[in-house]
């Protein structure tokens, strides 16, 4: 029980670790407003084939990969993360405004490549700055995983009402209530970082240029983990937007369903990451984000047999445990590969997933096209597989620490 309530007591006493939990509170809503009901937008609302809906995220996910790549470099050199806090949330604010009364492919192209790629800064500089302040105020450096999985869990329990009141939203003002939804979460994020993160230098800036991210991928570990992510990031979205289509097309269930399909995994995942977090304290993380990786083998595989939206609610635990590690756990072991570069070492793990998000939207359109719904779970599994088999030859040979 002390274990459990010293990190509470330590996190209600520092001001500015309550106002990041506030803050990844928002993030995650603003996210879980639009993130289960995307693709259904694309091919439903905005007429997109699932080959153009693909397309469409790419671009989108291309420009925010070398949006955010330029911006991280600067805030760990040049500038705040409080000055990109609010440019990031500035953007979000405009973007899905935006898509709220766009409905042209093209012009929504245009909005979410320079909108929202810009928005995505937003979570590397969060979770970037969160180091940072752990780094400075006292916290063992041992117990940063706990603490950082903390952080990630109030993002995870935006995502336990989100879905569900999205859905009701969605029901009585379509998508443009939805959208306007997320972006009033980025106003009031915008609003949290004006008044209560400091403008202060990022610790360390002055020996920032002495590595690059070109020469930290050169490193054989760190592109392996980079390379198995992004392969986990493919898979993971590949399925995200393929189960509202496969619920609602396939197995007969409604926009309720998947609404309630996404609120069971946060549910779990709450105490799942402080757990697993207080697991990774003792060290070895490359072997939860192992296990991790072998229950999303499992989990795809039997997502791609489901019969009916009820057999996938009992699954979102698995994925509740997945998602505990590899959005979790692993924001701290990239951390780790670059100490004292935390905007670009928390932006290589968010490229990663950035990546895989464009090759999933990629591949979503062409396996559904080609084969179906069934075959993009079948093929997320071996994806995982192949993230497995690199992890497993470029495991540590000693327990990661912070």
């Amino acid at each position: 029980m002390k274990r459990i309530l010293a990190p509470a007591q330590t996190l209600l006493r520092h001001r500015g670790l309550v106002v990041l939990l506030g803050c990844c509170l928002l993030l995650g809503l603003g996210y879980s407003f639009v993130g289960p009901f995307f693709s259904m937008f694309g091919t439903q609302e905005a007429a997109m084939s699932p080959m153009v809906f693909g397309l469409f995220m790419t671009a989108t996910t291309l420009s925010g990969i070398g949006i955010s790549t330029f911006l991280a470099r600067i805030s760990d050199t040049r500038t705040t993360r409080r000055s990109m806090l609010l440019l990031g949330s500035s953007a979000g604010i405009l973007g899905y405004a935006s898509f709220a009364f766009v409905r042209d492919p093209l012009w929504l192209t245009i909005l979410g490549s320079l909108l929202l790629g810009t928005a995505s800064i937003t979570f590397s500089q969060l979770f970037a700055h969160a180091r940072e302040v752990l780094m400075t105020s006292g916290i063992p450096s041992t117990d940063t995983p706990l603490y950082m999985n903390v952080f990630r869990l109030f993002m995870a329990l935006a995502w336990t009402v989100g879905p569900a009141v999205a859905s009701q939203v969605m029901i009585h003002f379509g998508f443009v209530g939805t959208f306007l939804g997320a972006a009033t979460c980025f106003v009031l994020l915008a609003l949290a970082v004006f008044l209560y993160i400091p403008a202060v230098p990022v610790p360390g800036a002055a020996n920032v240029a002495q590595t690059s991210l070109r020469a930290s991928l050169a490193r054989a570990d760190v592109l392996a983990h980079f390379v198995a992510f992004a392969l986990i990031f493919t898979a993971g979205t590949m399925c995200m937007i393929n189960v509202p289509l496969i619920v609602t097309a396939v197995l007969g269930g409604t926009v309720r369903h998947v609404g309630i399909i996404y609120c069971i995994a946060p549910v779990f995942e709450l105490p799942l990451m402080f757990w697993l977090g207080l697991l990774a304290t003792r060290g070895d993380q490359a072997r939860l984000i192992r296990i991790s990786v072998a229950l999303a083998v499992v989990y795809y595989g039997l997502l791609g047999v489901v019969q009916a939206p009820w057999h996938i609610y009992p699954l979102q635990i698995l994925a509740a445990a997945i998602t505990a590690v590899t959005q979790g756990v692993a924001i701290t072991f990239f951390q780790n590969f670059l100490p004292g570069q935390m905007g670009t070492a928390t932006n290589l793990y968010s490229t990663a997933q950035r990546l895989g998000s464009m090759a999933g939207y990629l591949g979503f359109g062409v396996l559904v096209t080609a084969t179906g719904h069934r075959t993009v779970f079948e093929v997320g599994a071996v994806l995982c597989v192949i993230a497995l088999m690199l992890l497993w030859i470029h495991r540590p040979r000693t327990a990661s620490r912070v």
